[in-house]
């Protein structure tokens, strides 16, 4: 290990008391320095690992949301199938449509994107990048790189997912709280961001899953997900068996803030409820307060 890789790894496993002492844009400036970047970040390099003689080409499935919604457990469960490709050296979210919100795509761009899938014949290959959904431009950008592959859409009650994204909004990690704060509450308007994907994938290549169900229900829904990847769904039971679910959490909002974003995010999850019929909002407490009911629910005008 060389020097720089090593001072890295001592960095990323300073003991909790000391990761207390040096904020986090110290620790990040220094890692930066030491010549590490995230996917996420600019800088980052996306020349894509060696193949190793195996072939390339666009992916088979890309998960394109929602973040703090247990889409790595989900992720990890997938590559856990016997016929999809180990993602090997490729991140669990490998942001690569992410830095070209008003820069150029070209061919360059498309065979370094179709670079990060190797796979064996007759096996399937994909990535999960949960902020795409919530990024525009990624729409067409993606169905011009992978216009075949299948979309996969992991979504929960938007004001919870709110709560577990918060701890990262602190402070001292961002430079514009207010803006911060509406890029994140953003993310949570899952219809805003479904309708875009749709103009670009027909809606039966976009999967939509709700976070409850596949917590309750991991080997059904994970079965779901098999079969619309084109997947046997046998190995769902034994799979979700093995890998329990680890989904990120927050403590509670205020009680005055809780009902303002809930009444900010009730119209978008009505309209989500249009597009995904098997919806159940009465799963989203932050939904059905002040009387919010899905469609087909009784009740007369």
């Amino acid at each position: 290990m060389d020097a720089g890789r090593s001072a890295f790894w001592l960095l990323s496993h300073l003991p909790a008391p000391a990761r207390r002492v040096v904020p986090s844009e110290a620790r990040a400036d220094l890692r930066r320095r030491l010549g590490h970047r995230y996917p996420w970040e600019e800088g980052y390099d996306f020349t894509p690992p060696p193949s190793d003689g195996l072939p390339t080409g666009p992916p088979d499935f890309v998960g394109v949301g929602a973040p703090r919604c247990g889409t790595v457990w989900w992720f990890r469960l997938l590559g856990a199938h016997p016929d999809v490709a180990a993602a090997g050296d490729r991140p669990v979210g490998l942001h690569y449509f992410s830095h070209f919100g008003l820069g150029r795509f070209g061919p360059e761009d498309r065979t370094r994107y179709h670079g990060w899938f190797p796979r064996p014949p007759g096996v399937r290959v994909g990535e999960w990048t949960a902020n795409y959904a919530a990024e525009p431009w990624v729409a067409p950008l993606l169905a011009d790189a992978a216009p075949d592959a299948k979309l996969l859409f992991l979504v929960r009650d938007p004001r919870t997912r709110l709560e577990a994204a918060l701890p990262d909004l602190g402070p001292a990690r961002v430079a514009n709280d207010g803006v911060a704060m509406a890029e994140e509450m953003e993310r949570g308007c899952y219809a805003r961001q479904l309708r875009r994907l749709l103009e670009f994938f027909a809606p039966d290549r976009v999967l939509v899953l709700q976070l409850e169900r596949c917590l309750e229900d991991p080997a059904g829904q994970l079965a779901a997900t098999y079969r619309f990847l084109g997947l046997d769904d046998a190995p769902a039971a034994r799979v979700a068996a093995q890998a329990p679910a680890r989904v990120p959490v927050g403590p509670p909002l205020d009680p005055s803030a809780s009902v303002r974003v809930a009444d900010l995010y009730r119209q978008d999850a009505l309209e989500l409820a249009t597009l995904v019929p098997d919806l159940d909002l009465g799963r989203w407490p932050s939904t059905t307060e002040g009387g919010v009911r899905g469609p087909g629910a009784g009740g007369g005008r």
